[in-house]
């Protein structure tokens, strides 16, 4: 309320002195938009600072009429600074970024040429620079200017805005350039006031009016504020400018603009700033601080190829570096200066300032100058004199110089070599040749004292000599061992490949590569260049695009395009014979030995190893991670071992001898074996798994026994073998012959239910075992048992088969061996456990001694868990083992009830065309409980031979289901006659019966 009753009444004081001075119009609009603000009446208090700053230009003419105009200028432009503050601050809280840039441009517009006096225009340029870097600080804390700014441009007809002037970068960046005007002008003006000095500036002050200022006079005991004269005041604001360095604050200024450039990914624009900033930093003689910034630019002006740039920032770079005694930057700085892409009429000066920098104009005359220099200086001829400390520093025996040249460094210019072998496999021994060629864009010609053409394999490097230059090959101290070549010349011309071919021999196999070419100028002075291969090389940068003759490194094209830098040195032929040798194929669970023979033909054996590696020909590893979480044997193939020639295993032998064996890997050393000799071993590999496997046996060998890292020779062999199973196993499981309980579980099976094999309780079964020999070669079967699991504490059921094998059975491929048990339940359970058949055989491999000396194999076969079930019925047929034609026989059908209940059956006989049959087809039986129904029929054979008897058939009324027998069961063989029979003795144990005639 009372900010409102004061603004009120202070613009009725407008509105009745309207014809009254401008000043105090201007300081009443000022309090009705201050005490506007109070009230948060945003609207009111940026019409009356606009009509305040209105009513300032008014008073504008008249200030160059004033005696103080200097002063009278100073207070105006504070007045209309703080109103511009104002006014800006209020426009971008309101979110008005647009309507704020554009009252800054007007208000840039209006005072921009408002200098002043000539001596007091540093004051000037300092109120510029202090206007855009409070806008600039109002930009970067306003939230309105972080929103999208995509759509904004808007502006005046001739000129719109930019996007530049909504960014705070673009208004620190003038901010700086106003500072550093204000900075030569400050200097100049200080220049010219030298020998005048105030000693009253201290006791100046400000005045309690804005913009004003006043000298403090002591009178009594009271302090008086007298006006100062112009030439008073000038005085004061250059001492006072004299106290600050702006180069701080130009840096400051400078460093945000880098870095808001940086966050909007304007590289080009923050580089700009960056150089700046690096010239401040310069001028400062902070040398370390402006080299950072001077190679980050100078790497962003390689990429642009912005050479005339990139030559003014090489310029401070190679300066900085003189001043502070570093030869070998300036030397590297004055190279890549040198071989700029700069012709004769390239005079461009930067467009950026007045003056070139330290290094001058960039021009070809310069190139050639900075040339001269440098290799006076790599010559010895020449010192680097630093302005630092005076002192000349050379380069010298006590202080060589070596430069390294990679394939990304922008000396490439200076010197870049290719290197390309004329064939790319060799025999060892035998020559080839190798052509290196160099290229320099350097400005002038120059000599290279020597080349050092260095490799991967070292015997083979070799040093060029200049032909021309017979002392310098007879001083130089050269590299021992190292063969010689000559050269017409090493002189190397501009653009202009030099190309030098020379043979070369390598006697160690391998990939034999040139690395790098070391070019000596001078006593002390090397540059070390990566040698690139014609094929990979790539264009330099900054001559890409240049006028300039293009030539290839070789004069045989298909060099030029394809040439490399390596070639391949093939292998020594071995006079060593490796043979693998294997009987047969291989076996699950088998240990199968493959002999492996080492046979010198010529070469002698030294430190001889052996590698050994199982690799899975299908390409899917020898490791099952399933298995590996059900069983140890993981592996589906593993290497067991290696013995000997005399058959001793690796526990026997020297500690030095076997190196390592592992799964699938093993590695053996070979003893020294003379021409003529032969060492043999066996490999031990066992199958898991049926996978075919291939065997790589690698011998590597020394031919020469002289103690040193002679080149070794290899050979390879390779084997594959298939991992079979040699035996398989199966089982049946019977009822008794002609025996037939009801087990309802067959007759009705439950949906979902375990369908395993189930056995009547009470009665005795039959189970065959069959072994089937599955492999190409014979087996000897040693034993076939069924054998109770471990954790079996007590076995469920009595099994009893036939004698054990007294002697190896042999089973030819595709035989089947087959053995008879007899079942029979010994606990009253739902589930019978049979146990595993555990067969044990091996290779049949035709003597006793060789059969008796290999290891038997187990085969292990899991019988399947049965289920036991209580049969109500059982039905049995009884008839003799053969009929005579004619003759009548009885068939007895019996029918067991083993319940506690009356039973209900149906029985029916169907008829048989070779019988004729006596007793009831069709009838329905009851049996009682726990008692037995016998069904008797006479049949009279009418065919001889194997018959079939009438068809049976049971249905058990109770259980609605019903069963017949088998048609083996329910076959008799017919005599014509009365057959007549004698028995044969065939062994001692053994009987055979023979039908007699």
């Amino acid at each position: 309320m009372y900010y409102r009753d004061e603004g009120r009444r202070i613009k009725l004081r407008i509105e009745r002195k309207s014809s009254g001075p401008t000043d105090l119009n201007i300081r009443y609009s000022f309090k009705v938009a201050v005490y506007a603000e109070f009230r948060r009446d945003w609207v009111e208090a940026l019409r009356f600072y606009e009509d305040a700053y209105h009513m300032l230009r008014e008073v504008i003419p008249g200030v160059s009429t004033r005696m103080s105009a200097i002063q009278r200028l100073v207070e105006i432009k504070t007045v209309a600074e703080q109103l511009h503050f104002k006014i800006s601050t209020l426009l971008l809280h309101g979110g008005k970024i647009m309507e704020a840039v554009m009252w800054f441009r007007q208000h840039n517009a209006s005072y921009r040429k408002l200098k002043g006096s000539p001596e007091a225009i540093f004051l000037h340029w300092e109120w510029m620079s202090r206007q855009f870097l409070v806008f600039a600080e109002l930009l970067d804390t306003s939230s309105a200017a972080i929103q999208s700014i995509s759509h904004l441009t808007a502006g005046t007809a001739d000129r719109p805005l930019t996007e530049w002037e909504f960014q705070p970068a673009h208004y620190y960046q003038l901010a700086a350039h106003y500072l550093k005007e204000k900075r030569s002008s400050l200097d100049f003006a200080v220049s010219m006031s030298e020998g005048v000095i105030d000693y009253s500036a201290e006791s100046v002050a400000p005045s309690s009016y804005m913009g004003q200022f006043a000298r403090l006079i002591e009178q009594g005991d009271a302090f008086v504020m007298q006006p100062l004269t112009d030439e008073e005041y000038m005085r004061y604001a250059i001492s006072e400018g004299k106290r600050f360095q702006d180069s701080f604050e130009i840096i400051a200024l400078l460093k945000k603009s880098c870095e808001s450039y940086n966050n909007l990914k304007v590289r080009r624009m923050a580089s700009f700033c960056g150089f700046q900033m690096a010239r401040e930093y310069y001028a400062a003689d902070d040398f370390n601080n402006a080299k950072l910034l001077f190679d980050d630019i100078a790497s962003l002006y390689r990429q642009e190829g912005w050479v005339t740039l990139l030559w003014e920032v090489l310029g401070y770079l190679r300066e900085g570096s003189r001043k502070h005694s570093k030869v070998k930057e300036f030397i590297e700085y004055s190279f890549e200066m040198a071989a700029l892409p700069i012709s004769a009429d390239t005079g461009i000066q930067s467009f950026r300032f007045e003056e070139s920098g330290p290094a001058g104009p960039a021009t070809l005359q310069q190139r050639e100058t900075i040339h001269k220099e440098v290799f006076g200086l790599v010559s010895e001829k020449l010192g680097l004199t630093s302005t630092e400390n005076g002192d000349d520093v050379k380069v010298s025996g006590t202080n060589p110089l070596h430069l390294e040249i990679d394939l990304v460094s922008p000396l490439r210019l200076v010197l870049l070599a290719s290197v390309a072998f004329h064939e790319q496999i060799i025999k060892p021994g035998s020559s080839t040749l190798v052509t290196l060629s160099l290229l320099s864009q350097l400005p002038l010609n120059f000599e290279i004292d020597q080349l050092e053409v260095q490799f991967n394999q070292s015997h083979c490097n070799f040093v060029i000599m200049d032909a021309k230059k017979p002392h310098v090959a007879s001083s130089t101290d050269g590299q021992a061992g190292h063969r010689r070549e000559t050269a017409p010349s090493l002189r190397l011309s501009t653009n202009k490949w030099l190309r030098l071919t020379y043979d070369i021999k390598s006697d160690q196999s391998g990939k034999l590569e040139c690395i790098s070419i070391i070019a000596k100028m001078g006593p002390h002075f090397t540059i070390c260049c990566r040698a690139e291969s014609p094929a990979s090389m790539d264009d330099l940068p900054l001559w890409k695009f240049e006028d300039r003759v293009v030539t290839y490194p070789t004069k045989d094209p298909a060099l030029a395009f394809f040439g490399q830098r390596a070639i391949q040195v093939e292998e020594p032929d071995p006079e060593v014979d490796l043979t693998l040798g294997a009987s047969g194929p291989a076996f699950i669970g088998e240990s199968f030995i493959v002999p492996v023979t080492v046979t010198s033909k010529g070469h002698e054996v030294n430190s001889g190893e052996l590698k050994i590696n199982l690799v899975d020909v299908r390409g899917g590893g020898l490791f099952s991670p399933r298995d590996a979480e059900l069983s140890t044997d993981s592996h589906h193939v593993e290497l067991l071992g290696i013995s000997g020639s005399e058959g001793e295993d690796e526990s026997q032998l020297d500690t030095d001898e076997i190196k390592k064996i592992q799964k699938s890997f093993g590695l053996v050393s070979v003893p020294n074996l003379k021409s003529g000799d032969s060492w043999s071993c066996k490999l031990e590999i066992k199958w898991y798994r049926p996978k075919p496997v291939m065997l790589y046996v690698s011998l590597g060998y020394s031919p020469v026994n002289n103690g040193s890292n002679t080149q070794k020779v290899n050979v390879h062999k390779s084997l594959q073998i298939e991992g079979k199973n040699a035996i398989t196993i199966s089982h049946r499981l019977m009822l008794p012959f002609r025996r037939y309980p009801l087990l309802l579980s067959r007759t009705k099976p439950v949906p979902d239910s375990d369908q395993s094999v189930s056995m009547p309780l009470n009665e005795t079964s039959v189970l065959i075992v069959s072994a089937t020999n599955c492999s190409e070669v014979p087996l000897q079967l040693l034993s076939l048992s069924i054998e109770r699991d471990n954790d079996d504490t007590e076995r469920s059921c009595s099994l009893h088969g036939g004698e054990d094998l007294l002697n190896p059975a042999l089973l030819v491929p595709g035989e089947k061996f087959k053995k008879v048990y007899t079942v029979t339940p010994e606990m009253n359970s739902s589930k019978l456990i049979l146990g595993n058949v555990c067969l044990r055989w091996r290779r049949n491999s035709g003597t006793r001694e060789q059969a008796g000396s290999a290891a038997p194999v187990i085969t292990n076969h899991r019988l399947p868990d049965v289920n036991l079930e209580s049969s109500p019925l059982v039905v049995s047929l009884e008839c003799p083992p053969y009929a005579i034609l004619g003759d009548p026989f009885t068939y007895f059908v019996k029918i067991q009830n083993q319940t506690e209940l009356l039973q209900e059956a149906k029985i029916f006989l169907a008829d048989a065309p070779s019988f004729v049959i006596s007793g009831s087809h069709s009838d329905t039986v009851y049996i009682l409980p726990k008692s037995e129904h016998i069904i008797s029929y006479k049949l009279v054979p009418l065919s001889s031979g194997e018959q079939q008897l009438p068809r049976f058939t049971l249905t058990a009324v109770r259980y609605s289901t019903g069963f017949q027998p088998s048609i083996a069961a329910s076959t008799v063989f017919v005599f014509p006659s009365q057959p007549h029979f004698k028995m044969v003795a065939v062994g001692d144990d053994r009987k055979e019966s023979v039908v007699a005639e």
